[in-house]
Parts: C-alpha cells; structure tokens; sequence
C-alpha cells in the first residue's frame, strides 16, 4: 500500500514520541556500565544500547504503517522481509563509537521508505535533544520549528563537514573553505546541512541506507539535495543497500559544486 503525503505527515507526531522513548533506553544505558564489542565482518562498534533500542523499535514502529517491511543495521537482513514497496529503515544509534565514548554526536535514525524514496523520516540526537522530523511535502523540523539549508550558490568560504581528505580536496577547488569539526554519526552531519548549520557535508564510500535515508528526506525538505559526487539521486531498499561518496547542500549551490568537482571525481572515492 503506498504512502500518500498525508499519511506521513499524519505519523510525525507518533513518530516523535517513539524516538524520544528510544532516546531514553540509550541514555539510561550510557549512564551505567554496559557491554560493547566489535562485529566480526567490518570489525564496527556495537553495544547493548544498539540491539535494546533496535528491539523497542522494531515493536513499536509497525504499529505506525504494519504493512511496511523492515531494513535495519542491527537487524539479520532478511531480503524477504523488505521484498515490499513500503519498509522502515532504521539505525538504533548512529555514530556508535561517539556514543560509547560519552560524545553527544550521535543519533536515532528512522525512515519510512516507499518505491525507493523517504516519506517520513526522524533524526533524534538524545544527549542534546534536538529531534529533527520530515515529511514528504510538509518541510522540515528541528524541535517543532521549520528549518532551511543555508541559502545562495556562492562557493566561497562554504562551511564543510566530512573525511579530511575530501575537504582538502574541496578547499582545492573552492578557496576559503571552512573546515568543520568531525561528527560522528553520519545522519547528524548530514542533518546539519537540513537546518542551515552547515553549508556542504561530505561523506567517503560505504555508507549504508540506514545512515543515509532519513536525512536525505529532511534535507530535501528543507530545500536541498542529498547525491553521489556525480549529481545521481539515492534511491533506497535497493538489494545492495550501500552507496559510494556522497555530497549534501542547498539546491542552489548543489550544481554549481557538482559541476566543479566532475572533472576531479576520482579524489574522491
């Protein structure tokens, strides 16, 4: 069954307070001892808090749209599961390593995807309560309030997020550039393009469609562009569910820095 507009935007407030209850089982884990490893096939962090939040998700979401299929970082995939034009696509904590290590950077992340695309979609960081919500259509929000990429197509002195070799590269083409700090979870640093914060956002090869899909519906919504360094859309639940490197910005600076980098693709990848 597909998701219409008012659908999604029927669920932002269910989906809201899904997230914040969500937040809390991380938090009351981070402020005690709790167990973490590594996974054996890409040697990644993950915790208690990873799979506890995953498992309240993966009961309460359904709820909100039960005919949706399930993709999740924390989750066995299971093709059969998300062999559906509607699924929820969800990591419990984004930016685990900041998270096991007392940063505030990282996040809860959860989109409702539909033939390949974001309908709704929530980025909560618990440790400074910022809960940024989409829906298709209907804008974005950070804590209630609506929120815009940063505007122009000027590439002078743009404020840069992202690996450090890509933004040596970026400060190359574009003099002036500001370098910004590392934020660990993927889905915040994106995020910051969404409400104006950051003016582009990097991010390497290997990222997967639960760190990518909820902010690529909010910063389309709040007026910008999330692709690959070549300009391609991302479309998401696809059988291969990583991508390679991508660049996030407002609509109107997004071809002009497109155009710049085409002919110096390979630094980046």
């Amino acid at each position: 069954m597909p998701v219409s507009d008012s659908d999604a935007a029927s669920l932002r407030g269910p989906l809201e307070a899904i997230l914040r209850e969500a937040g809390e089982i991380a938090l009351e884990t981070s402020r005690r001892e709790f167990k973490r490893w590594t996974k054996g096939h890409d040697n990644s962090p993950v915790s208690e808090a990873d799979l506890a939040v995953n498992d309240f998700l993966k009961v309460r979401l359904p709820a909100l749209a039960p005919h949706a299929g399930w993709l999740s970082e924390e989750t066995e995939d299971d093709p059969a599961a998300r062999a559906t034009n509607t699924v929820w696509i969800v990591d419990p904590i984004d930016g685990t390593r900041a998270f096991i290590t007392k940063r505030p950077d990282w996040t809860i992340c959860v989109a409702l995807v539909d033939r390949g695309r974001p309908q709704l979609a929530g980025v909560y960081a618990p440790v400074t309560n910022e809960m940024f919500v989409a829906a298709a259509g209907r804008g974005a929000t950070r804590n209630g309030a609506p929120i815009g990429v940063s505007a122009g197509s000027d590439l002078g002195g743009v404020r840069a997020a992202g690996p450090r070799r890509y933004l040596d590269h970026l400060a190359a083409l574009t003099p002036g550039t500001r370098q910004l700090p590392k934020v660990h979870s993927l889905a915040l640093r994106l995020t910051r393009v969404a409400e104006g914060a950051f003016d582009v956002a990097l991010s390497s090869p290997g990222s997967h469609d639960w760190d990518l899909a909820a902010a690529d519906l909010l910063i389309h919504e709040a007026g910008g562009v999330l692709t690959d360094i070549a300009g391609h859309g991302l479309r998401y639940n696809l059988p291969e569910p990583t991508h390679g490197a991508l660049i996030a910005t407002g609509a109107a600076r997004h071809g002009p820095l497109v155009g710049l980098m085409r002919d110096r693709l390979t630094e980046f990848v």
